[in-house]
């Protein structure tokens, strides 16, 4: 055991103590998780439709919405839930026709609700 003589040689022998009692280790890894999000981003226009959970938000640029931790899902805006009505469960069996159109195409329907029910949008009354 050495004995130290001096103040000077006792603190620094301290100070070593201390420094070693005090090591930090910090590893940094590749697939560390989660993953860093970017500090800084463009200001770059290039909309992004992000979701977190089941959230969804349209940020400006895809940058933007992993800062706030959001996973980019598409490009462009995000589009709104459907705000139709629900479908009704059973309609009654009137007959009164209706043409209505999906997409591009017609079809006859007994009534409203069968085609509404069919997810179709009614034109005109009658027959198509």
């Amino acid at each position: 055991m050495k004995v130290f003589k001096s103040s000077a040689g006792i603190a620094a022998a301290l100070a070593g103590a201390i420094l070693a009692a005090c090591t930090v280790v910090v590893e940094e890894g590749v697939g560390s998780y989660p993953p860093p999000r970017p500090q800084v981003c463009t200001q770059e226009y290039a909309p992004v439709c992000a979701r977190r959970g089941e959230r969804q938000r349209t940020f400006s640029n895809a940058c933007r919405a992993q800062a706030e931790g959001y996973r980019p899902v598409y490009s462009g805006a995000c589009r709104p839930q459907s705000s139709r009505p629900q479908r009704p469960q059973a309609c009654t069996r009137e007959y009164n026709p209706v043409c209505a159109r999906r997409g591009s195409r017609f079809r006859t329907f007994p009534n409203a609700c069968e085609a509404r029910a069919a997810d179709h949008r009614i034109v005109k009354p009658g027959a198509c």
